[in-house]
């Protein structure tokens, strides 16, 4: 990877400085209930106001597909931002309209102003040169604190940049050193939890580390599908050809391969006509496996508390009901006691099932990236950190 500046490096003093954030938080009666993404952020917006620059702040929220759709507003997110800053945010409800270039100009050093909806517009999303150069007459410089959507090749991710002096904030900074880290030279043994239902989106990850880790932990619907494939749960659905070839590839006798020795079976989630525990190639047909069982909780932590480099993302089973929720929290306590170990997570489920357990701040780090994290880490290029890199 080639350098990318630091916003160090540039005389922020007067500077009106279009900051790329990813405030694509989750909203909940017209509240923000999780907004991780846009305290990782902090940092950078506090630096950028203690050294004089005038704040121009812009995100997306949800997909309105190019159209304004009133409940994906960043308004909220910019009440809610004033709180965390304890200054006050403005809000410009019209990106490319002349009240917005007036209350650019009336910036004083220190303060911030939030830009509506990215995507309300359709040349965000077709990554449109006129767009990017439209957002560019705004500013004197770019810095992107939004690694979590920094795989998309967009406008204000990928064309934006090109056009003026660009930078990376300190969080999209520490993302790009952490996960390297894993990736590339991680303490050993190294070993990740794979857990949740979108094994799509992992399964490039998946293939990288089959090689590279010493310990793959499964979990979740994931695991699940890997016992189908495999022919030891009977009866379920059968992924697509990308995952099942992959999958066919695992050795389930390879040591570094773990997947559950008992899981939680029941008719439903709700778990209320019943609950049993017992060998996943014993499950019947009309059962749906839902957490992982004692054993396996077990064998799993074993491995997690002599492991140097721990990864997890995707919870173990569905946590989301309490009856199935022992399999996530016993293994994320294991994981935040082993102090000695780098213990990173990342994804929206994972992440949430930790504030329900109370644990997310018992880790070394929290990525704010989704699908770019399992990208970044299966060694895909993203659009939105080349656009970063010094060509010169």
């Amino acid at each position: 990877m080639k350098v990318i500046s630091e916003i160090k490096d540039y005389d922020l003093k007067n500077a009106k400085v279009l900051v790329r954030v990813d405030y694509d938080v989750k909203m909940e009666n017209g509240k923000v209930i999780s907004d991780n993404r846009m305290k990782a952020s902090l940092d950078t917006i506090k630096y950028l106001r203690e050294k004089g620059a005038k704040l121009i702040l812009m995100s997306h929220l949800g997909r309105p597909d190019g159209k304004v759709v009133k409940e994906m507003s960043l308004l909220t997110v910019a009440e809610h931002l004033s709180e965390l800053l304890g200054v006050n945010v403005s809000f410009a409800p019209d990106i490319m309209s002349d009240q917005t270039e007036k209350m650019i100009d009336n910036l004083d050093n220190g303060d911030v102003l939030l830009l509506e909806n990215l995507r309300y517009y359709a040349g965000e999303e077709g990554n449109d040169e006129k767009f990017a150069k439209s957002l560019a007459e705004l500013a004197d410089c770019y810095v992107s604190e939004a690694f979590g959507v920094s795989h998309r090749a967009h406008a204000s991710l990928v064309a934006l940049p090109q056009l003026l002096p660009h930078f990376a904030g300190f969080g999209l900074k520490k993302e790009i050193e952490v996960l390297s880290k894993i990736a590339e030279a991680p303490a050993r043994p190294l070993c990740l939890i794979i857990g949740g239902v979108k094994i799509d989106s992992k399964i490039k990850m998946i293939e990288k580390f089959l090689k590279f880790a010493d310990h793959i932990i499964f979990g979740g619907e994931i695991a699940n599908t890997i016992l189908t494939v495999k022919g030891i749960c009977i009866g379920r659905p059968w992924p697509e050809e990308n995952v099942r070839n992959v999958i066919e590839k695992i050795n389930l006798t390879d040591p570094k391969v773990h997947l559950p020795v008992d899981v939680l079976a029941s008719p439903d989630e709700t778990g209320e006509v019943y609950i049993r525990e017992t060998g996943p190639g014993n499950v019947r047909k009309e059962e749906k496996i839902l957490d992982i069982g004692a054993e396996t909780i077990t064998v799993f932590s074993e491995i997690i508390k002599h492991a140097e480099t721990l990864f997890w993302s995707g919870p173990l089973g569905y946590f989301e009901n309490e009856k199935f929720a022992q399999g996530t929290k016993k293994i994320a306590e294991v994981l935040s006691k082993n102090s000695r170990a780098l213990r990173v997570v990342g994804g929206g489920d994972t992440i949430s099932a930790l504030r329900k357990f109370n644990l997310l701040d018992n880790f070394s780090f929290v990525s704010t990236g989704g699908s770019a994290m399992l990208e970044f880490l299966a060694g895909e290029k993203l659009p939105g950190i080349e656009a970063l890199e010094d060509n010169s």
